[in-house]
Protein backbone atom coordinates (compact mmCIF):
# COMPACT_ATOMS: atom_id res chain seq x y z
CA UNK A 1 0.00 0.00 0.00
CA UNK A 2 2.90 2.49 0.08
CA UNK A 3 1.44 4.10 -3.31
CA UNK A 4 -1.67 5.20 -1.37
CA UNK A 5 -2.06 7.22 1.22
CA UNK A 6 -5.09 7.28 3.86
CA UNK A 7 -5.72 8.78 6.15
CA UNK A 8 -6.94 6.57 9.69
CA UNK A 9 -8.79 8.44 12.44
CA UNK A 10 -11.16 7.57 15.23
CA UNK A 11 -12.89 4.50 16.94
CA UNK A 12 -16.11 2.70 16.17
CA UNK A 13 -17.66 1.80 13.07
CA UNK A 14 -15.60 2.21 9.88
CA UNK A 15 -16.78 5.15 7.63
CA UNK A 16 -14.45 5.22 4.46
CA UNK A 17 -14.73 9.30 2.88
CA UNK A 18 -14.01 8.84 -0.82
CA UNK A 19 -13.50 12.35 -2.88
CA UNK A 20 -14.14 13.45 -5.79
CA UNK A 21 -12.35 13.43 -9.23
CA UNK A 22 -9.31 16.42 -9.74
CA UNK A 23 -9.53 16.70 -5.53
CA UNK A 24 -8.54 14.34 -2.24
CA UNK A 25 -9.56 13.70 0.61
CA UNK A 26 -9.07 17.32 2.26
CA UNK A 27 -12.48 18.24 0.84
CA UNK A 28 -13.76 16.04 3.62
CA UNK A 29 -11.44 18.42 6.44
CA UNK A 30 -15.29 19.86 7.50
CA UNK A 31 -16.25 15.95 8.14
CA UNK A 32 -13.30 14.23 9.28
CA UNK A 33 -13.22 15.85 13.11
CA UNK A 34 -16.78 15.32 13.41
CA UNK A 35 -17.25 12.19 12.83
CA UNK A 36 -13.86 10.85 14.24
CA UNK A 37 -15.37 11.16 17.43
CA UNK A 38 -17.71 8.31 17.08
CA UNK A 39 -16.55 6.53 14.16
CA UNK A 40 -13.60 5.19 12.96
CA UNK A 41 -12.72 7.43 9.70
CA UNK A 42 -10.52 6.25 6.29
CA UNK A 43 -10.09 8.86 4.20
CA UNK A 44 -7.67 7.99 1.21
CA UNK A 45 -6.62 9.23 -1.82
CA UNK A 46 -7.51 7.96 -5.06
CA UNK A 47 -4.72 6.77 -7.16
CA UNK A 48 -3.73 9.65 -9.12
CA UNK A 49 -4.65 12.01 -6.61
CA UNK A 50 -3.49 14.52 -4.04
CA UNK A 51 -0.76 12.69 -1.99
CA UNK A 52 -1.17 9.06 -3.77
CA UNK A 53 1.02 7.85 -6.60
CA UNK A 54 -0.08 7.97 -10.11
CA UNK A 55 -0.84 4.64 -11.99
CA UNK A 56 2.16 2.91 -13.40
CA UNK A 57 0.31 -0.53 -15.27
CA UNK A 58 -3.56 -0.97 -15.29
CA UNK A 59 -6.10 -0.73 -12.46
CA UNK A 60 -9.55 -0.18 -10.91
CA UNK A 61 -9.91 1.52 -8.18
CA UNK A 62 -12.52 -0.79 -6.49
CA UNK A 63 -9.38 -2.83 -6.19
CA UNK A 64 -7.35 -0.25 -5.11
CA UNK A 65 -10.59 0.28 -2.15
CA UNK A 66 -10.79 -3.04 -1.44
CA UNK A 67 -6.73 -4.22 -1.18
CA UNK A 68 -6.58 -1.19 1.44
CA UNK A 69 -10.30 -1.85 4.02
CA UNK A 70 -8.83 -5.49 4.02
CA UNK A 71 -4.81 -4.42 4.78
CA UNK A 72 -6.96 -2.34 7.68
CA UNK A 73 -8.92 -4.79 8.78
CA UNK A 74 -12.21 -2.81 8.58
CA UNK A 75 -14.85 -5.86 7.89
CA UNK A 76 -18.37 -4.84 6.08
CA UNK A 77 -17.42 0.07 6.25
CA UNK A 78 -20.22 2.59 4.97
CA UNK A 79 -18.63 3.83 1.90
CA UNK A 80 -19.74 7.91 1.69
CA UNK A 81 -18.54 9.58 -1.69
CA UNK A 82 -19.20 12.30 -4.04
CA UNK A 83 -19.30 12.83 -7.73
CA UNK A 84 -15.97 10.08 -8.46
CA UNK A 85 -16.04 8.85 -4.82
CA UNK A 86 -19.81 8.39 -5.04
CA UNK A 87 -18.75 5.76 -8.43
CA UNK A 88 -16.09 4.15 -6.63
CA UNK A 89 -18.37 3.44 -3.37
CA UNK A 90 -21.08 1.72 -5.92
CA UNK A 91 -18.51 -0.07 -7.90
CA UNK A 92 -17.51 -1.35 -4.21
CA UNK A 93 -20.79 -2.87 -3.58
CA UNK A 94 -21.15 -4.60 -6.68
CA UNK A 95 -17.40 -5.95 -6.98
CA UNK A 96 -16.63 -6.18 -3.39
CA UNK A 97 -19.79 -6.49 -1.75
CA UNK A 98 -18.15 -8.53 1.54
CA UNK A 99 -16.59 -4.80 2.35
CA UNK A 100 -19.80 -2.62 2.18
CA UNK A 101 -22.43 -2.13 4.43
CA UNK A 102 -24.15 0.92 3.60
CA UNK A 103 -23.55 3.60 0.74
CA UNK A 104 -23.74 7.15 0.73
CA UNK A 105 -23.59 8.71 -2.69
CA UNK A 106 -23.78 12.58 -3.92
CA UNK A 107 -23.91 14.03 -7.52
CA UNK A 108 -23.49 10.53 -9.01
CA UNK A 109 -25.61 7.02 -9.65
CA UNK A 110 -22.36 4.74 -10.85
CA UNK A 111 -18.93 4.83 -12.03
CA UNK A 112 -20.47 5.14 -15.56
CA UNK A 113 -22.02 8.77 -16.22
CA UNK A 114 -23.97 10.38 -18.68
CA UNK A 115 -24.82 13.84 -19.86
CA UNK A 116 -27.57 15.48 -21.54
CA UNK A 117 -28.46 18.62 -20.27
CA UNK A 118 -27.22 21.49 -22.18
CA UNK A 119 -24.94 23.95 -19.60
CA UNK A 120 -23.64 20.14 -18.42
CA UNK A 121 -22.66 18.59 -21.72
CA UNK A 122 -21.54 22.69 -22.99
CA UNK A 123 -18.91 22.76 -18.96
CA UNK A 124 -17.76 19.21 -19.74
CA UNK A 125 -16.99 19.82 -22.68
CA UNK A 126 -14.77 22.99 -22.31
CA UNK A 127 -13.14 21.40 -19.36
CA UNK A 128 -12.11 18.34 -20.92
CA UNK A 129 -10.85 20.49 -24.26
CA UNK A 130 -9.05 22.60 -21.56
CA UNK A 131 -7.46 19.22 -19.69
CA UNK A 132 -6.52 17.75 -23.46
CA UNK A 133 -4.41 21.00 -24.49
CA UNK A 134 -2.61 21.02 -21.29
CA UNK A 135 -3.68 23.91 -20.13
CA UNK A 136 -3.58 24.01 -16.55
CA UNK A 137 -5.42 27.26 -15.06
CA UNK A 138 -8.35 26.81 -18.14
CA UNK A 139 -8.40 23.04 -16.54
CA UNK A 140 -8.78 24.03 -12.91
CA UNK A 141 -11.57 27.19 -13.53
CA UNK A 142 -13.21 24.25 -16.20
CA UNK A 143 -13.59 22.22 -13.11
CA UNK A 144 -14.93 25.03 -10.62
CA UNK A 145 -17.77 25.47 -12.92
CA UNK A 146 -19.36 22.46 -11.23
CA UNK A 147 -18.75 23.79 -7.85
CA UNK A 148 -20.92 26.92 -9.10
CA UNK A 149 -23.65 24.55 -11.17
CA UNK A 150 -25.78 25.92 -13.54
CA UNK A 151 -27.63 28.75 -11.74
CA UNK A 152 -25.10 30.41 -9.95
CA UNK A 153 -21.21 31.89 -10.18
CA UNK A 154 -18.24 30.96 -8.38
CA UNK A 155 -19.19 34.81 -6.42
CA UNK A 156 -22.24 32.97 -5.03
CA UNK A 157 -19.85 30.70 -2.83
CA UNK A 158 -18.22 30.93 0.12
CA UNK A 159 -14.68 31.76 -0.43
CA UNK A 160 -12.85 29.56 1.62
CA UNK A 161 -14.63 26.56 -0.21
CA UNK A 162 -13.64 28.20 -3.96
CA UNK A 163 -10.01 28.45 -2.38
CA UNK A 164 -10.36 25.10 -1.11
CA UNK A 165 -11.02 23.10 -4.51
CA UNK A 166 -9.18 25.72 -6.66
CA UNK A 167 -6.10 24.49 -4.41
CA UNK A 168 -7.05 20.58 -4.44
CA UNK A 169 -7.88 20.64 -8.21
CA UNK A 170 -4.64 22.45 -9.39
CA UNK A 171 -2.31 20.10 -6.77
CA UNK A 172 -3.77 16.91 -8.22
CA UNK A 173 -4.30 18.41 -12.46
CA UNK A 174 -0.48 19.28 -11.76
CA UNK A 175 0.43 16.04 -11.76
CA UNK A 176 -1.31 14.61 -14.53
CA UNK A 177 -0.37 15.54 -18.29
CA UNK A 178 -1.50 15.68 -21.58
CA UNK A 179 -1.25 12.93 -23.48
CA UNK A 180 -0.65 10.28 -20.78
CA UNK A 181 -1.61 6.78 -20.87
CA UNK A 182 -4.74 6.13 -19.55
CA UNK A 183 -4.39 3.53 -17.24
CA UNK A 184 -7.82 3.22 -15.31
CA UNK A 185 -9.84 0.28 -16.15
CA UNK A 186 -13.53 0.99 -15.62
CA UNK A 187 -16.48 -1.54 -13.95
CA UNK A 188 -18.47 -2.34 -16.70
CA UNK A 189 -22.47 -2.89 -16.45
CA UNK A 190 -22.80 -0.69 -13.91
CA UNK A 191 -26.50 0.05 -14.11
CA UNK A 192 -27.68 -2.90 -15.55
CA UNK A 193 -26.16 -4.40 -11.89
CA UNK A 194 -27.24 -1.65 -9.28
CA UNK A 195 -30.21 -3.55 -8.51
CA UNK A 196 -27.96 -6.62 -6.91
CA UNK A 197 -26.99 -3.97 -4.34
CA UNK A 198 -28.68 -5.07 -1.19
CA UNK A 199 -26.98 -2.58 1.34
CA UNK A 200 -29.21 1.24 2.41
CA UNK A 201 -28.13 3.80 0.15
CA UNK A 202 -28.79 7.53 0.78
CA UNK A 203 -28.25 10.31 -2.04
CA UNK A 204 -27.64 13.26 -0.21
CA UNK A 205 -27.81 16.23 -3.14
CA UNK A 206 -26.82 19.86 -4.20
CA UNK A 207 -30.00 21.45 -4.66
CA UNK A 208 -27.69 23.58 -7.36
CA UNK A 209 -26.49 21.12 -8.83
CA UNK A 210 -26.51 20.19 -12.71
CA UNK A 211 -30.34 18.22 -12.99
CA UNK A 212 -27.85 15.05 -14.65
CA UNK A 213 -25.77 14.23 -11.80
CA UNK A 214 -28.72 15.25 -9.38
CA UNK A 215 -31.00 13.00 -11.74
CA UNK A 216 -28.19 9.76 -11.93
CA UNK A 217 -28.07 9.58 -8.05
CA UNK A 218 -31.64 9.81 -7.52
CA UNK A 219 -31.83 7.11 -10.05
CA UNK A 220 -29.46 5.16 -7.75
CA UNK A 221 -31.77 5.50 -5.13
CA UNK A 222 -34.56 3.91 -6.78
CA UNK A 223 -33.20 1.36 -8.11
CA UNK A 224 -31.86 -0.20 -5.19
CA UNK A 225 -34.18 -2.26 -2.37
CA UNK A 226 -33.48 -0.19 0.27
CA UNK A 227 -32.93 3.34 -1.35
CA UNK A 228 -33.68 6.92 -0.19
CA UNK A 229 -33.03 10.71 -1.63
CA UNK A 230 -32.53 14.08 0.10
CA UNK A 231 -31.14 17.27 -0.87
CA UNK A 232 -29.67 20.51 0.41
CA UNK A 233 -30.51 23.95 -0.17
CA UNK A 234 -27.79 26.67 -1.51
CA UNK A 235 -24.75 23.98 -2.22
CA UNK A 236 -24.16 22.53 -5.80
CA UNK A 237 -21.62 19.92 -6.65
CA UNK A 238 -20.05 19.44 -3.14
CA UNK A 239 -22.69 19.99 -0.26
CA UNK A 240 -20.14 18.59 2.11
CA UNK A 241 -18.35 21.39 1.73
CA UNK A 242 -20.72 24.78 0.77
CA UNK A 243 -23.19 23.29 4.55
CA UNK A 244 -21.09 21.04 6.20
CA UNK A 245 -23.48 21.20 9.38
CA UNK A 246 -27.10 20.79 6.91
CA UNK A 247 -24.77 17.87 5.11
CA UNK A 248 -23.78 16.26 8.40
CA UNK A 249 -27.19 16.38 9.84
CA UNK A 250 -28.34 14.02 6.51
CA UNK A 251 -25.58 11.79 7.16
CA UNK A 252 -26.08 10.45 10.75
CA UNK A 253 -29.99 10.58 10.19
CA UNK A 254 -28.95 7.66 7.94
CA UNK A 255 -26.44 6.11 9.70
CA UNK A 256 -28.51 5.94 12.83
CA UNK A 257 -31.12 3.84 10.65
CA UNK A 258 -28.21 1.37 9.33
Amino acid sequence: MNDVFWLDTGTGRPLVLLHGGYVDHGMWDDQIPVLASRYRVIAPDARGHGRSANATEPYRPTDDLAALLRHLGTGPAVLVGVSMGAGLAVDTALEHPDLVVAVVVTGAGTSEPYFTDPWTVQAMTAWHAAMAAGDLDASVEGFMAFAAGPHRTLADLDPRVVSRLRRMARSTMSKHAAGEPHLLVPVRDTWQRVAEIDVPVLAINGAADSPDHIAMAVRLAGAVADGRAVSIDGAAHYPNMERPATYHQALEDFLRTV
